[in-house]
């Protein structure tokens, strides 16, 4: 039997598709941020004894073989109870370059450093001048022992040297390894969609590290499931804080040529699809996410080659998309986000953790039941 990736992960466990949950658009191949040309994606999971339940998720943009070249980018903040660094200068000039890791919460620091001493190792020239690597974090102090310094830089290093271009495992991976998503086992999730514009077909993909909502808020293709899954929640019983509190960090990237307000605007529509499975976004929640287009490369000079005199007198150029033409690309952020929250909470398992603490997996089967009594699946 050929393996199906939109159907399941490379490891076997299933995605949202498999469940007949519809979704709107037309996937990539992979069904995942990786569609991207020459996007790479690696993790480092870390599962030690009862208490690590951590890790590192690394993604290269251009490729790990071409970190140097910038790309446009955005950047939104849903609400900002949460960390992701180099943003200022995406702020300021637009564009980032080099990898983005994910991890949690009191290793963003580490994972910053991680980046730093990858660079070294294999793009030393990159690294003489100046790096704003951007790394995010979630929380996973349920699961995983935060405050025990297990993630360190050979972890981030470990991911980043992991990455491949293909598809890709979800769920309880990386630095999703610990995270809860509706009070359910969340973490990584990804997908993406096709877009055509002037007869060629661009990828639009996304990467979500799930760590938020509350098990009422839950909404899978429109259907409210917080009654019907309600039972069966230990968190609700540890939590001292609101239901819903957590936190989602977000990479959307494309190969369509943007400018770095469009990468932006790209960013701030993934607030829509989160509100499609149903959260409504908490004060106690870091919902933070950056857009990124692989276009055009070449066509910024990278901030260490203007250190040096061959690189005055050069004049950078951009292509992009006019703005009339960006709606099929906002709604394939939409439904790929969407889909992407889904997947993370589908290809999963039961996972026990630091002092005892439980979450359970999203319950397929009742999941499936409840779409079919509503008239969603056959």
């Amino acid at each position: 039997m050929t393996h199906d990736p939109h159907l399941a992960t490379p490891s076997g466990l299933l995605r949202a598709r498999s469940l007949g949950i519809p979704f709107d658009g037309v996937p990539g191949a992979w069904n995942a941020i990786t569609d991207v040309p020459g996007v790479e994606l690696g993790y480092a999971t870390l599962i030690e004894g009862t208490d690590v339940r951590t890790g590192v998720t690394a993604i290269h943009p251009r490729g790990a073989g071409n970190p140097g070249d910038p790309c446009t980018a955005g950047y939104h903040s849903q609400n900002g109870n949460g960390e992701m660094t180099g943003v200022s200068w995406i702020h300021e000039a637009g564009y980032t370059s080099g990898p983005v890791c994910i991890t949690n919460t009191h290793s963003v620091g580490v994972a910053h450093a991680g980046i730093v001493a990858w660079t070294v190792k294999h793009h030393a020239s990159i690294a003489e001048a100046w790096l704003l690597p951007v790394a995010g974090e979630t929380w996973d102090g349920y699961l995983n022992d935060i405050n025990g310094h297990h993630v360190d830089e050979s972890d981030a290093v470990a991911a980043l040297e992991a990455a491949v271009h293909g598809p890709v495992d979800e769920g309880s991976v990386g630095g999703g390894t610990g995270m809860n998503c509706y009070e359910f086992k969340g973490g990584s999730g990804t997908a993406s969609r096709l877009v055509e514009y002037a007869g060629k077909t661009y990828t639009v993909g996304v990467f979500l590290q799930t760590n938020f909502g509350a098990r009422e808020e839950l909404r899978i293709a429109g259907v409210p499931m917080g009654v019907a899954l309600a039972d069966n929640n230990p968190m609700r019983e540890f939590f001292s804080a609101p239901p819903g509190s957590g936190s989602c960090i977000a990479l959307v990237l494309t190969d369509a040529p943007l400018l770095s307000d469009q990468c932006r605007a790209l960013a701030r529509r993934v607030t829509i699809g989160l509100g499609r499975t149903g959260t409504t976004g908490s004060h106690f929640s870091g919902d933070l996410f950056l857009a990124q287009s692989v276009a055009n490369p070449g066509a910024i000079t990278p901030g260490f080659k203007t250190l040096y005199p061959e690189a005055y007198g050069r004049m950078d150029r951009l292509d992009f998309i006019p703005w009339g033409f960006m709606d099929a690309f906002y709604a394939a952020v939409v439904q790929a986000t969407e889909e992407s929250v889904l997947n993370a909470l589908v290809a999963n398992r039961d996972v026990t953790g630091f002092r005892g603490h439980r979450t359970p997996a999203l319950p397929r089967e009742r999941v499936a039941a409840v779409l079919r009594e509503r008239g969603v699946v056959g």
